[in-house]
């Protein structure tokens, strides 16, 4: 997300990354990977349950999530992860902030969604 962080950008969107690790540890990661956007240490699974993110022992962690909310705080769209490199790609995001935005709070459309593995809400 880091390489078209100004698209999201551009669309109204903020990028928020959030994290099992400690807050020091995120603070460090962040400073030497000179990330643009925000990062939210979730070291007890607060936030990422309440987004319905899974916790994977077996797998070494959370499995990746992508949830879009829009401007009022709904959730339109989702994915969940089945393996740590299951994130849908930056353009199918752009895409779908783009379809919000054009429906003025509408979810995009399931077809594209569907194609690209994100779930409309």
């Amino acid at each position: 997300m880091r390489q078209d962080y100004e698209r999201f950008r551009a669309l109204g969107a903020e990028v928020i990354a959030i994290g099992p690790d400690t807050p020091e540890r995120f603070r460090r990661y962040w400073a030497e990977h000179q990330l643009p956007f925000l990062g939210l240490a979730d070291p007890e699974h607060r936030v990422a349950g309440r987004y319905g993110q899974e916790v994977k022992l077996l797998k070494l962690g959370r499995l990746p999530a992508v949830v879009v909310v829009d401007r009022e705080g709904i959730v339109r769209a989702v994915h969940y992860g089945g393996s740590m490199r299951d994130i849908p790609p930056n353009e199918t995001l752009l895409a779908t902030l783009a379809a919000l935005d054009a429906g003025a709070g509408q979810s995009a459309t399931g077809a594209q969604l569907e194609r690209e593995g994100v779930e409309e809400c």
